[in-house]
């Protein structure tokens, strides 16, 4: 019997909030020890500057927790490259909640590569852009390293484009292959920030606070909660949709990218007060 597009996305939405119940009971916003439970940083937000001085001004913003790229911590083998790092991040106070964005393909080496970096580095959550034949590969290193995959949308054009597209990808797979929610790119393409959170429910991982002056494809950045964001709305959808207490909550803010503090440090108020509200 033909499904609708509506009813299909209900039933992946209660498929993950089963899942959620049943599988990893991680807890929502409310289990945290704290206000704030992971509130970071992608550390794209910051790209314009040297690595230690990008540190530096999270510890200096107040954030707890960063989710580096590749373009500033590359994957390696390297375990003294990768105890440098893990000092400096702790010298500085900071936690690394997430790592991504990173391309998996059928090629299971070079997959299982970014796996070990990941756990050596300490880092829980690697945000993705999977091939559809990285999926065997990626079904077997979950469970192996115990590691979450959250596929992160790029906008229009990309093949995570709309929510659905994710749920389609997720849904015959691994619990712990999941989603980072990008909603400057899900606004991008037309989608409801809140609508995304709900339908993602129990497979929601990562969520990448941003926002876009328009809900098209060509905008501009602008600082969250002065564009299509409703920032209370969101933080409310995650606690209900109880987002986990160890999953990546980064503010990105893409703008200015030579001098951005100012900025990201309004990106952080409405995320506070939004959070202190729920």
């Amino acid at each position: 019997m033909a499904v609708s597009s509506l009813d299909r996305r209900s039933f992946l939405a209660a498929g993950a909030g089963l899942v959620a119940a049943t599988v990893i009971p991680r807890g929502g916003l409310a289990a945290a020890a704290d206000a704030e439970p992971n509130l970071g940083i992608q550390m794209y937000s910051l790209r314009g500057f040297k690595v230690a001085d990008a540190l530096g001004h999270v510890r200096d913003l107040g954030l707890k927790f960063i989710e580096f790229y590749p373009g500033m911590f590359p994957v390696t083998d390297d375990q003294a490259v990768i105890d440098a790092m893990k000092n400096k991040v702790a010298d500085l106070g900071l936690t690394m909640s997430a790592y991504g964005v990173n391309r998996f393909t059928k090629d299971a080496a070079a997959n299982r590569r970014i796996f070990a970096f990941a756990k050596a580095a300490g880092i829980p959550i690697l945000g993705a852009d999977p091939d559809p034949d990285s999926f065997p590969s990626l079904d077997e290193l979950v469970k192996e390293y115990d590691i979450r995959i959250a596929i992160h949308n790029h906008g229009p054009t990309h093949r995570y484009n709309k929510v659905v597209d994710v749920l389609d990808a997720i849904e015959k797979h691994d619990a712990r292959i999941g989603a980072c929610a990008d909603l400057g790119h899900f606004l991008r393409s037309g989608e409801k920030p809140t609508e995304v959170i709900r339908l993602l429910a129990g497979r929601l991982y990562g969520i990448h606070l941003k926002d876009f002056a328009e809900m098209q494809d060509r905008t501009k950045g602008v600082i969250l909660g002065k564009g299509h964001i409703d920032v209370p709305a969101v933080f409310a959808a995650l606690e209900q949709a109880r987002f986990p207490a160890d999953g990546a909550l980064s503010i990105e803010y893409e703008e200015n990218p030579k001098d951005p503090i100012a900025e990201i440090r309004e990106c952080i108020a409405a995320a506070r007060a939004a959070m202190a509200a729920v």
